[in-house]
């Protein structure tokens, strides 16, 4: 099984490595399109959201468009001694920090958002199925977040992103919705 996955994440990779600037920028503008139309965006007052790096589907412009529509933004801290993972409200870029693996994080005086007010959550992920099942980058974060998560799940996904199969765990949750340049796949709802 995680051969199978490392397999898949470094087939995944590379197949994103070969998108030309141009095309990322365009499908990016369409999954945001596609995402700002989504009622559940529309409703929601409090979004959960990843700071992306390459090569997944960037998000700052999607946190600038939540505060310009007056939405709270929460951003994930991640503890790798314990695999926990918590949300802390950002009102601007500068309260981020560069941590492990480049990511970027919210700095240590941000105030904590409790995950039962956390509307739309947006779940990283490198492969998704139509289903809303995904491969993530193998930290295991989301799949202990997301087992007493109550809100509604969303992936962003470049088309190629989309695969027939994963191999799939007993403790994979999937996400209720898959955001692609062209569809929005509901595979459930919360």
């Amino acid at each position: 099984m995680k051969e199978m996955k490392r397999k898949i994440r470094n087939d995944m990779k590379a197949t994103l490595e070969r998108l030309s600037e141009e095309q990322r920028i365009k499908y990016t503008n369409q999954i945001t399109e596609q995402l700002f139309h989504l009622e559940e965006w529309k409703k929601a007052k409090v979004i959960g959201i990843t700071i992306a790096v390459p090569p997944e589907v960037p998000t700052a412009s999607i946190i600038e468009q939540a505060w310009s529509e007056g939405k709270k933004v929460a951003v994930p801290k991640c503890y790798p001694q314990t695999k926990v993972m918590e949300f802390k409200e950002i009102t601007s870029f500068q309260q981020l920090e560069s941590v492990y693996s480049n990511l970027l994080e919210p700095i240590a005086e941000t105030v904590c958002v409790d995950s039962a007010e956390i509307d739309v959550l947006i779940v990283p992920g490198l492969a998704f199925t139509k289903e809303g099942y995904r491969l993530g980058f193998g930290g295991g974060y989301y799949d202990r977040f997301l087992v007493s998560f109550q809100g509604t799940t969303l992936a962003l996904a470049y088309e190629c992103q989309l695969v027939e199969n994963l191999p799939i765990e007993a403790h994979d949750l999937p996400v209720h919705q898959v955001v692609t340049t062209n569809t929005v796949f509901r595979t459930s709802t919360p």
